[in-house]
């Protein structure tokens, strides 16, 4: 099994990220993530039910609509019911690798991530890339 670090390594490596759960609210930590990647310079796009834009940036509606799904890694800001559905999308469409800021699992979430063979792609259980993703870039060079 691979370790978490592997795993944040995995992700941050990915050409193409998404964040779902960011919103018009700027003080939500899932806006606060996706200004982290545009200041950062990376190619990312929003996951949004209903808006059209988020931060400048064209949302699509679902994971499944993103342009090019196995080449995107995906970061999760949603309660743990709604993690699980985008989980279940993830694997039915191959996405490399997943994120799931501390509060979007529950044991639910946790037993779908082991049960399915997830484990070696998704990181949970509270590391914030607002706290060590700047870390993790910089071991990537």
């Amino acid at each position: 099994m691979a370790s978490l670090v592997d795993v944040q390594k995995k992700f941050l490596a990915a050409p193409k990220f998404a964040v779902v759960g960011a919103s018009k609210d700027q003080s939500k930590y899932g806006t606060k993530v996706l200004k982290w990647y545009q200041a950062r310079d990376k190619d990312v796009t929003p996951v949004h039910p209903k808006e059209d834009e988020l931060e400048g940036v064209k949302t699509v509606r679902s994971i499944s609509d993103l342009p090019a799904p196995t080449e995107t890694s995906v970061h999760i800001i949603t309660p743990p019911k709604v993690t699980l559905s985008i989980l279940e999308q993830a694997k039915t469409i191959g996405t490399p690798a997943l994120w799931l800021q501390p509060g979007a699992e529950d044991e639910a979430v946790v037993s779908y991530i082991k049960e399915n063979g997830l484990a070696d792609k998704v990181i949970y259980g509270g590391p914030c890339i607002l706290v060590e993703g700047d870390g993790i870039l910089r071991s990537l060079l």
